[in-house]
Order: C-alpha cells, then sequence, then structure tokens
C-alpha cells in the first residue's frame, strides 16, 4: 500500500488550522505555502475537506479556512477517507484462478481474508489518532522550538 501525500498535507494542514484561535482563518494560499506544494493543487485538497466536513471556507478578502469540526471528532481516517475515498486497499485479481484454470472463480483469492483482516487492523489504528492527539504530541520536547515558530507564522498569516 502506498498512500497519497495528498493525505499527509491533509493531515498537517489540519493540524495548523487547529492552532487558530477561535474566530481566526487561514488563507489557502498560506497553507500551502507553508507545507510547500502547489497552490492549484492545494486548493483540491481543501475542497475535498470541506466536502467532507473537516474544515469550513470563509468565503470573501478576509477569508479561508477553519475547523469545522472539534480536533477530538477528527481521526486521521476520516482525512484519509475525504481524500482517498472508500476503495479497499487490496482488489483479487483472479491470479489464483487463471493458474488453476479455475471455472468459476468467485471466492477463488487466497489474499481475500487476510488482506481483509490487515485492513480492518490498519483503519482502527488510523481511526484512534485523532487531529487533538497528534496536536499534543507536537507539544513534545523535540518539536517545542519549531512549533514556536509555526506559532508565529500563523500569528502574521491568520485573519482574525
Amino acid at each position: 500500500m502506498h498512500m497519497k501525500t495528498g493525505v499527509e498535507q491533509s493531515v498537517y494542514a489540519i493540524l495548523l488550522l487547529n492552532m487558530l484561535p477561535e474566530k481566526a482563518v487561514l488563507p489557502g494560499e498560506a497553507i500551502s505555502q507553508q507545507l510547500n506544494v502547489s497552490t492549484s493543487y492545494f486548493q483540491k485538497l481543501l475542497r475535498k475537506l470541506v466536502s467532507a466536513d473537516l474544515i469550513a471556507s470563509v468565503p470573501g478578502v478576509k477569508g479561508g479556512f477553519k475547523l469545522k469540526k472539534k480536533p477530538e471528532d477528527i481521526c486521521v481516517y476520516d482525512i484519509y477517507l475525504a481524500i482517498e475515498g472508500r476503495q479497499s486497499l487490496y482488489s483479487p485479481s483472479g491470479i489464483l484462478g487463471d493458474m488453476l484454470e479455475l471455472e468459476q472463480e468467485e471466492d477463488c483469492c487466497l489474499l481475500s481474508d487476510l488482506m481483509e483482516e490487515a485492513e480492518t487492523a490498519w483503519k482502527s489504528v488510523m481511526k484512534r489518532e485523532t487531529i487533538a492527539t497528534l496536536a499534543e504530541k507536537m507539544t513534545e520536547q523535540r518539536f517545542l522550538p519549531k512549533t514556536e515558530t509555526l506559532k508565529q507564522w500563523l500569528q502574521e498569516k491568520m485573519v482574525a
């Protein structure tokens, strides 16, 4: 499995929004610059996050983005779903049926149950980690100096 960078970028964007004061918003362009990604590409990600009701878009000259839900109510899996969709990580291709020359290929995959179990475990881990728990981890000593710099950047870029 290979997760696209859009999921990672979206998690960090939501972490940035989580650092804002209650009534403030952050312009999408500022977020994309901080994450060092193309503004036009990042706008697509922001639209997906808005559509998933994870963040809100505030229109206008003083507009931008803010969290729509509490950080403890946004799990990493929610962000994954918003960006990647609900497709299964594994889809059998019928190789075993071809290899054994089986006429009926229904349920003809030795890996299906294993992959379903792995996906269930993966989802469980992704669901237990929230924006609130990730934000808490950002307060660890190793991140603290850079987090303070990031807070200063936010003060300059946010729209109150």
